[in-house]
């Protein structure tokens, strides 16, 4: 599990960004010194970080989703915003673009995690879901045409609840939360097709 934020040895500025890792977007977060030290962390029972996502998760298995841990949401947390993406599409020597594999926002802020398959049913009370980049709404598992690719569960945690979206996509969502977001955690998972 790795925890991104500003570092407690400096002082953070009032409005800053994370560094731009290599195929991956920027994100701004909110200034809220109350909240800028986070501990917020993710992790999953199944997998450690940076750990290969076990086939049941993925498009040769039972395509469901992992169970997800977390804590350490900051005081004056509304909501949680998961998203898990793939930045090493269609091949990790040669990235073009980034695959949304979920998109869920409005998670209640006193949720601590994700049973496996959370499908509809399962999720916690007021959460919804936007599309993946297969069009559907919902989880869709690491389905690598080629190479090892990487997987981020990016957790948020934001200062408000988000309005007005109906099945977001990714940028619906990163834009409705852009300078609410008062802390973040990711998890990392590896997957490379075995047939």
């Amino acid at each position: 599990m790795r925890r991104t934020g500003p570092s407690n040895s400096r002082k953070a500025p009032r409005d800053y960004m994370y560094q731009k890792a290599p195929n991956t977007e920027e994100t701004t977060m909110a200034a809220n010194p109350s909240t800028t030290a986070t501990t917020l962390s993710i992790t999953s029972p199944k997998f450690t970080d940076h750990g290969s996502i076990p086939t049941e998760y993925t498009c040769e298995g039972t395509d469901v989703s992992p169970p997800l841990q977390w804590s350490g949401a900051p005081a004056g947390t509304k909501s949680l915003v998961l998203i898990v993406d793939d930045p090493d599409a269609p091949d990790p020597k040669k990235p073009q673009r980034i695959y949304v594999h979920w998109v869920l926002y409005n998670i209640p802020p006193g949720t601590h995690g994700l049973p496996e398959d959370a499908s509809p049913n399962k999720l916690p009370a007021g959460a919804r879901e936007g599309l993946n980049d297969w069009k559907r709404v919902g989880y869709g598992g690491p389905c690598p045409p080629i190479g090892r690719h990487r997987y981020f569960f990016k957790l948020y945690a934001l200062d408000t609840e988000l309005s007005g979206l109906d099945q977001p996509t990714k940028a619906e969502v990163e834009q409705a939360m852009h300078g609410n977001i008062i802390a973040k955690a990711e998890l990392v998972g590896t997957y490379e097709k075995t047939k």
